[in-house]
């Protein structure tokens, strides 16, 4: 029987090199035509309805359900122009997915005709069965109600599936008695937290402003392989990774793929995927090759974060239903192939005014340039704060496995700034004395402009190894996974910003009413944050064994599994940090607490099982054939009365063989034996650690150890899994 490796590369070396993708006018010709945007909504709405829309979009002003049924009319007739017969609220529910139930715009009247119709309650809520996701234990199963309610912020789209379109409303999604049950509400109600806090601060330098948003660009890596290899591999299709498989000769190690020429295949794989992003307004800017082979990446423009997250789920959706198109399948896998880069999705996040001022840009003025360093040491402040949470934002049973591990940064949360602005914090610190006098006048003169170089706008080197990183008029946020939600980290840095920027408004505040000037009150707090978070930076390898040392010595913490780094959810601090500025209640906390654990235990399980079932039906099969192989050869040899030297490699081998058979499977059987105990433990927490100590940590990679000798040692011709080298080539 030809064995699943040896089909795959048939069925690659015969098939053709793709989809044929046509070409297209520019983007701005398409870009958007699926989207209800503003301008759309102009030409479709009535006056009224027009400008209560977007007063509910500029100024989170609620709708009322008469002006409701004029937008649901108007959406309606947008759509049927573009031939949908069907609308759906989207949501992204704690699953990590999307969700969404299709409805048609037909019904039957009373008098039994039949007409096309959407009024303002389908468009503002629907019941979606609540207790079928993921609740922490809010909703049980025979409280089954839910809600998704509309959110206006993020306009409809039209989502092209086959052959049928379906108008997509983005929504939030809570359970029937309120609680949030979904990445977006608590998401939205961060934004609104950060934007109060941050106005009041913005305020000491300028009235003007009114509203503060976060933006986000995030970059999203992915891995590109050819469906036939993917289909071959069992744990590749349920899990995402591979388990098993040795590393190819030639890997990254001659630096040729990033920025390299893009294959043919993946070109025009990226190109339809861009095309259909364009349509639904999600603004790809950037495509290129990454570092690992068969490693890409592409990036948009910064948008605002709420939209910016709509848009990277969709675009994560998009992605995969194109790779199928293309005979392809993308992986978002944080680390689909052992022994080389994994894929992350940085995220870029500033905060903006309504007066078009990156709070996070140095200025030209000294105005500018302190209201700059406001926000830029709070950043700081807020990150050293809530390291505890920042990790457990983005922990999950994948990034485990990419967290400090080629070129991932590593699971300790610090800061890099550069030299320069080093430097600057640093003058700070030191010219801002302790008494208040007019002396202090002088460091507001400080024009960082002078020494940032006019069309250089970041002064500061990248650091990969860094999970936080200054890059000139933003943050990003490296160690955030590539399948993440967008929604979950940038949840808890707008909240965490928040509550900084709180405290630093009181302590300000607290200065003045003593009596001193406003700029003298701000430095001097400024000062006062610079030096209770100066541990948090650190400019150097964060690679090195050294760094991990010294993190020690500063009390940083270094959380390097899931299960540890969600216990910072449900601690006094987090549960005052998110109730106090209203973004998730204490329930809701230990709901999300539950379900990320419950997720991390029932992934670990999966690749568990998915172990145990490779090896046996896989891989121990095709060493005992090759065994019995040997010892035939081996038998056949000696009858002929060959001297043993003769033989004496063939014996060094099956002696190998047999050590890596016999003791693979003694692993697997104590590796099922550790599964079913562990999954016996009442308590969930219990549970996940017990998973993570003795399956991933004691089991994975003994077991893979000798699967990957075995790999080496056993005959091509009876090989049944794909390897690493043959998965990564695409024509």
């Amino acid at each position: 029987m030809e064995s699943l490796r040896f089909k795959a590369i048939n069925d690659l070396t015969s098939q053709s090199n793709g989809v044929d993708v046509e070409g297209s006018t520019k983007i701005t010709g398409i870009f958007g035509e699926n989207v209800f945007t503003i301008k759309t909504a102009r030409e479709f709405l009535s006056d009224e309805a027009y400008k209560s829309l977007n007063a509910s979009i500029k100024g989170a002003k609620k709708i009322d359900r008469a002006m409701a049924n004029q937008i649901a009319a108007g959406l309606r007739q947008w759509a049927e122009t573009k031939g949908v017969t069907h609308y759906t609220h989207w949501f992204q529910p704690l699953t990590g997915t999307t969700a969404e139930k299709h409805d048609s715009f037909f019904t039957i009247k009373g008098d039994g005709s039949a007409i096309e119709t959407f009024d303002g309650d389908a468009l503002i809520q629907q019941e979606p069965d609540a207790s079928s996701f993921p609740s922490g234990g809010i909703r049980a199963t025979f409280e089954a109600r839910g809600y998704t309610a509309w959110d206006p912020s993020s306009p409809a789209f039209i989502m092209e599936i086959g052959q049928g379109k379906t108008l997509c409303i983005p929504t939030i999604f809570v359970s029937y008695t309120g609680e949030t049950l979904d990445y977006k509400a608590p998401l939205l109600k961060s934004l609104e937290a950060l934007n109060k806090a941050a106005v009041e601060v913005c305020h000491y330098f300028d009235k003007n402003v009114t509203k503060v948003n976060a933006t986000l660009g995030w970059e999203q890596e992915y891995f590109v392989i050819d469906e036939a290899f993917f289909n071959a591999r069992p744990d590749l299709v349920l899990g995402g990774r591979t388990v098993f498989g040795h590393s190819p000769a030639k890997g990254q190690q001659l630096e040729d793929h990033y920025f390299g020429a893009i294959p043919d295949r993946i070109y025009a794989f990226m190109r339809d995927f861009e095309q259909e992003s364009y349509k639904l307004g999600i603004p790809l800017r950037t495509r290129h090759n990454e570092v690992a082979p068969a490693q890409f990446e592409c990036a948009p423009i910064f948008e605002e974060v709420s939209v910016a997250v709509d848009h990277n789920t969709l675009l994560m959706d998009v992605m995969d239903r194109v790779a199928r198109r293309h005979k392809l399948r993308a992986l978002l896998h944080e680390k689909p192939f052992a022994g080389i880069n994994g894929s992350g999705k940085h995220n870029n996040w500033s905060m903006a005014t309504d007066t078009g001022i990156n709070l996070l840009a140095p200025g030209k003025t000294p105005k500018t340039n302190l209201m700059f360093l406001t926000f830029f040491v709070n950043t700081i402040k807020a990150v050293y704060d809530y390291s505890d949470l920042m990790r457990a934002s983005i922990a999950s049973a994948g990034n485990d496995f990419r967290l400090g591990a080629n070129e991932a940064p590593p699971a300790i949360i610090s800061v890099f700034i550069g030299q320069y602005l080093y430097k600057v914090l640093n003058d700070v610190k030191e010219r801002v004395g302790g008494k208040f006098d007019e002396q202090d006048e002088a460091i507001l003169k400080l024009d960082l402009h002078r020494s940032i170089p006019e069309l250089l706008l970041d002064n500061t080197d990248r650091n990969r190894t860094s999970p936080f990183a200054f890059t000139g008029n933003k943050f990003e946020f490296r160690a955030v996974g590539s399948t993440a939600n967008c929604a979950n980290p940038m949840t808890t840095l707008n909240a965490i910003m928040a509550e900084t920027l709180k405290k630093f408004k009181k302590d300000v505040d607290t200065l003045i009413e003593k009596g001193e000037k406003k700029e003298i009150a701000i430095m001097h707090v400024i000062r006062e944050y610079i030096v209770a978070s100066e541990k948090v930076l650190f400019e150097g390898d964060g690679y090195s064994e050294e760094w991990h040392q010294e993190a020690e010595k500063r009390g940083l913490p270094n959380v390097r599994t899931t299960p540890k780094a969600l216990d910072a959810m449900v601690t006094e601090k987090a549960k005052h940090l998110f109730e106090s500025n209203n973004v998730l209640t204490h329930v809701e906390l230990e709901a999300r607490h539950e379900i990320e654990l419950e997720k991390y235990l029932k992934k670990v399980q999966i690749e568990a099982r998915i172990m145990g079932e490779l090896a046996t039906s896989h891989i121990l099969p095709a060493a005992i054939k090759y065994q019995n192989e040997l010892i035939a050869n081996i038998k056949g040899l000696k009858e002929i009365g060959l001297k043993e030297d003769s033989y004496a490699n063939q014996k060094q081998i099956l002696t190998k063989v047999s050590e890596h058979v016999n003791k693979m499977a003694e692993l697997v059987e104590k590796m099922i034996e550790a599964r079913k105990k562990a999954n016996v433990i009442s308590n969930t927490r219990d549970k996940a650690i017990a998973y993570c100590d003795t399956i991933k940590g004691a089991y994975f990679d003994q077991i893979r150890y000798h699967a990957d000798k075995l790999e080496l040692l056993v005959g091509d011709e009876y090989w049944l899994l794909p390897k690493y080298r043959e998965m990564l080539f695409l024509r």
